[in-house]
């Protein structure tokens, strides 16, 4: 590859990472929290409120039924609203945050589902309150599989970044369809594919070993 070209991978994978990184993070800090609640408002749960539980329920399996390709064109009109433009690099956070946030909370409740009942009940049975049961039990233990889920996200933000370079949005994605597809550079096609292959490990590795080192049981 010429200077040229292996200047801008470099510059399209600032731009991936910068897109997965801010759009994971908020995912999280949105994500988590609801994928708690999810669990905690169900019938029967320790903050039991089918009013809330029910709509939150539909909105997320609403956004998550859309394939990506249609929500970036879908809220184009809110993008440019948040971002001040629907191209580019900043633009392309808008739709992949919305569309990890969904899956993110749901990702959380299976793995806040996976904890035994019986740890909840022997909160309960010594007084502890909802918050102090999310705190202390719900957090913890779930706290590996959740960073494992987290893990499975980031690594689906990896395809949906590529695919926001179809509409401009900059990244590997774009490198590749403007290079490697539309100009036939199969070098350029094959050096994207081996950086997101290389980013997907390195991202499995360090979520599963963080797992790992969070997982007391």
């Amino acid at each position: 590859m010429s200077p040229v070209i292996t200047n801008l991978l470099f510059k399209s994978l600032a731009e991936t990472l910068y897109m997965l990184s801010v759009s994971a993070i908020i995912a999280a800090i949105i994500g988590i929290p609801l994928g708690i609640l999810l669990v905690v408002t169900e019938k029967n749960g320790i903050l039991a409120c089918p009013v809330l539980n029910k709509p939150l329920a539909f909105a997320i399996n609403m956004v998550r039924s859309i394939p990506f390709i249609i929500l970036m064109v879908a809220i184009i009109p809110f993008t440019r609203m948040v971002a001040g433009t629907s191209i580019g690099t900043t633009a392309a956070i808008v739709p992949l945050t919305i569309a990890a946030i969904p899956y993110t909370a749901r990702m959380v409740e299976t793995s806040i589902r996976e904890i035994s009942f019986g740890l909840i009940e022997a909160a309960e049975s010594m007084g502890a309150s909802p918050y102090q049961i999310i705190k202390k039990v719900l957090i913890p233990e779930a706290l590996p599989s959740i960073i494992e889920n987290m893990t499975v996200v980031i690594v689906s933000l990896i395809g949906s970044s590529a695919m926001a370079g179809t509409i401009g949005g900059g990244g590997l994605g774009d490198l590749a369809i403007r290079y490697g597809y539309q100009r036939f550079q199969a070098d350029v096609m094959i050096a994207t594919i081996i950086v997101l292959i290389i980013i997907v490990q390195l991202i499995q590795f360090i979520g599963s070993t963080w797992s790992r080192k969070t997982d007391k049981r």
